[in-house]
């Protein structure tokens, strides 16, 4: 079958990788990198996680795919936990160079095409006719939708194709990042993270992490997450004010008169409040599929499942 897969997250690009096995793949993405939450973001001599910051393993699926990526170079161990003592014995694994390399390893060989937004989807006889933004249109018997929830919505709706709304209107957590540039180091902590309550009301910050430490910047830089309630509290506020708070917030571990640039990434569905319990929602008759980390969890490792329990849905699509 053709497939077109929307969206180069991790649970996009696990999905097609999948799929290029037997079946014709093409992976659209609207922004000009791939990867999605997997943000590894360079500013200046700088590097920075802006995302998800590590992952660990649980399931099987993962734990493979996480060996073939040790292997490979393309993801090492981190640390076991944060603060004193060993942790809590599991692995936190991190891209060798960020987070965006699980992304790419996953992408070698596929054809994904990056500043290609999907406008609508148009219902065939058999298949669709997707139709990016520029006006052209590409063809495919199936389609994988990795959107956040409510984008699918959208897009299903202008085909009559009856996605449910109990699913699209869970909610997400929104989560403010700031990326903090320093002229030395930081006070944060080895292994180079500080892991906080995000969920805790009266919090400011969630998540602190070195990337120099953290082995992926050559240079100090600070990831600093806000807390969830926090997020959504100062979420329209202008950047500068953002910033000023969130470093006043954090002057534990970062001295105010070393910091050389601060840049503020929201992520407006950083992690959905209320996972759907399925991997995937699948509609048979029109052989579409919507995946994403909110019917598998809100961890990498649930971005990646639902990524795989896509393609097994497309895989059993009758092809004629």
């Amino acid at each position: 079958m053709r497939v077109a897969v929307v969206g180069a997250g991790l649970t996009g690009l696990a999905a097609a990788s999948r799929l290029a096995d037997g079946h014709d793949v093409v992976v659209l993405e609207r922004n000009p990198t791939i990867g999605g939450r997997l943000g590894t973001t360079t500013i200046g001599d700088a590097t920075f996680d802006a995302g998800a910051q590590f992952f660990t393993v649980r399931g099987d699926d993962l734990h493979r795919q996480t060996d073939r990526w040790l292997a490979d170079g393309v993801v090492r161990e981190w640390c076991r936990g944060f603060g004193d003592g060993d942790g809590d014995g599991y692995p936190r694994y991190v891209g060798t160079r960020g987070m965006s390399d699980l992304a790419h390893d996953l992408a070698s060989g596929l054809d994904v095409r990056t500043d290609h937004m999907v406008f609508t989807l148009d219902r065939l006889e058999r298949g669709w006719s997707v139709v990016l933004d520029d006006a052209s249109r590409i063809e495919v018997d199936a389609v994988v939708l990795t959107t956040p929830a409510p984008q699918a919505w959208n897009l299903l709706a202008q085909s009559d194709v009856e996605f449910p709304d109990e699913i699209a209107r869970r909610p997400f957590r929104r989560i403010v990042a700031a990326l903090v540039t320093l002229d030395a180091p930081s006070a944060v902590p080895g292994p180079g993270g500080v892991q906080l309550d995000p969920a805790d009301p009266d919090a400011v910050i969630g998540f602190v992490a070195d990337n120099q430490q953290k082995g992926i910047s050559a240079v100090p830089a600070v990831t600093l997450h806000a807390a969830w309630a926090w997020s959504e509290a100062h979420w329209d506020e202008p950047d500068d004010a953002v910033a000023t708070a969130l470093l006043d917030a954090a002057s534990e571990w970062i001295d105010g008169d070393r910091v050389l640039d601060v840049a503020i990434r929201p992520w407006r569905f950083a992690a959905p409040a209320e996972p759907w319990p399925d991997r995937c929602w699948v509609d048979e008759e029109h052989r579409v599929v919507v995946a994403g980390d909110l019917f598998a969890g809100p961890k990498v490792e649930g971005a990646f499942d639902s990524g795989l329990a896509a393609a097994a849905a497309v895989r059993a699509f009758d092809p004629d």
